[in-house]
């Protein structure tokens, strides 16, 4: 698999029609931990199946970012069915990342 950048005009389709649950992952490209998540990200995108993996960068969809009180980042978030599951705020190692896809999967 891999992981879908999303804009504002794609997110509430791709979030809502998903039949998997869909981790969003708020990134810019000045922010180092941002930078640091994102290698993770796409190996467990290539690893599970069972999620699908996507990022917006905050710069260009900053309503995004807004509407989903996006203050800090890296932040993830978790849909399921198209309503917010869950969320993370600050770097994941894979561990921590898989850990936190299982709680709520």
């Amino acid at each position: 698999m891999s992981v879908t950048e999303l804009d504002g005009k794609l997110f509430d389709d791709e979030i809502s029609k998903s039949e998997k649950p869909v981790l969003v992952d708020f990134w810019a490209p000045w922010c180092g931990p941002c930078r640091s998540l994102a290698p993770v990200v796409a190996e467990l995108s290539d690893e599970r199946s069972d999620v699908r993996f996507c990022k917006v960068n905050v710069d260009e969809a900053q309503p995004l970012a807004i509407r989903y009180g996006i203050d800090a980042i890296p932040a993830l978030l978790l849909f399921k069915g198209g309503s917010l599951e869950d969320k993370a705020v600050g770097f994941l190692s894979k561990g921590e990342l898989n850990a936190f896809l299982d709680k709520n999967l």
